[in-house]
């Protein structure tokens, strides 16, 4: 984990210190003449400045082959330090379901704390990146298990979840003179054991008893933003994530072939693996206030259904 990490800082790196000049006639965009949101889906590694605050509340929904879910994921951070950037990510669903019923109403899913600290900080000409060191904990607050016969109730895992994250930014001046942000991230995520009982979202039915173990997930991600006018930047994020096995074990009370003793049930997922890709657009009125639309795609993998999740952000800082 911890080489993965260190290759994708030093990749960061080279990039930038690589990064093409233009020519003399060439106007270079000063980094106060380019205004973002952030792409869709890659974390920046910069730390908020002490005090200030920012809210980027998401609207999606993610479509695959028989269900939509409509969620809101809303970012609130808060800088603690000139370093250091604490925040929560609550989260909210409603899903639509074509062979079944549909949520019986909008639930809240699991709740997130971060903190990330900035290792560095980007300095115009240095080729040196911006590096924060992100920790997340999730806690299990969404609705996963006796769910009776509204399974689409699921909003949660049941898992307490731990996620280390490195993350990257660098700008980059094209021969044009106009400005490429770039980010690198990669994260690991690892979930306790989680006991289940009944319906559920991994998979169960009515009377069982037992517990889950979610396998562990790794997460990649690069993305460039380029800087058409001040107000105006094109997104697009690059992801590749794999899931370990999940595995269940438990028994069901309800078995009518021994009630004393009923058999052993053993649930295993298998690991999946997912490629996707997310282009946007951001629109900033102001250097604190954005907009991006974008749709985030996964359309290659293994044992991962296809998805597309259209999304719109606001972005505010203050």
């Amino acid at each position: 984990m911890l080489g993965i990490f260190a290759a994708i800082a030093m990749a960061a790196g080279v990039t930038g210190a690589q990064q093409v000049q233009p020519s003399s006639a060439v106007v270079r965009q000063s980094l106060d003449d380019a205004w973002w949101t952030g792409p869709m889906l890659a974390n920046s590694a910069a730390t908020l400045p002490r005090g200030h605050f920012l809210i980027e509340p998401y609207l999606y929904d993610v479509t695959a082959a028989h269900s939509n879910s409509f969620g809101s994921r809303t970012y609130v951070l808060y800088g603690l330090a000139d370093r250091v950037t604490v925040g929560i990510i609550p989260i909210a669903s409603f899903n639509v379901v074509s062979h079944g019923p549909s949520s019986s109403g909008v639930g809240l899913g699991d709740l997130t704390l971060l903190g990330q600290y900035r290792l560095t900080q980007f300095h115009e000409g240095s080729g040196i990146p911006a590096i924060g060191v992100m920790v997340q904990e999730t806690f299990p607050t969404g609705k996963y298990d006796r769910l009776g016969d509204h399974p689409s109730n699921a909003f949660g895992s049941g898992a307490y979840t731990m996620t280390l994250a490195l993350n990257s930014q660098m700008y980059l001046w094209m021969p044009n003179g106009r400005i490429l942000r770039m980010r690198v991230d990669a994260s690991e995520a690892i979930s306790s054991n989680v006991n289940v009982e009944d319906v559920s979202v991994y998979g169960t039915e009515a009377g069982f008893r037992g517990n889950a173990k979610p396998g562990s997930s790794f997460l990649a991600d690069a993305s460039w933003e380029y800087s058409l006018t001040r107000s105006w930047v094109l997104a697009l994020d690059l992801t590749y994530g794999h899931n370990g096995h999940t595995r269940v074990t438990g028994y069901n009370i309800l078995d009518p072939t021994n009630v004393q003793n009923p058999p052993s049930i053993r649930l295993d997922s298998g690991s999946s693996e997912a490629f996707g890709f997310a282009p946007a657009i951001e629109y900033n009125w102001k250097p604190n206030l954005g907009v991006l639309l974008g749709t985030h795609v996964i359309a290659l993998g293994r044992n991962t259904p296809t998805t597309i999740t259209p999304a719109v952000a606001i972005n505010f800082v203050h």
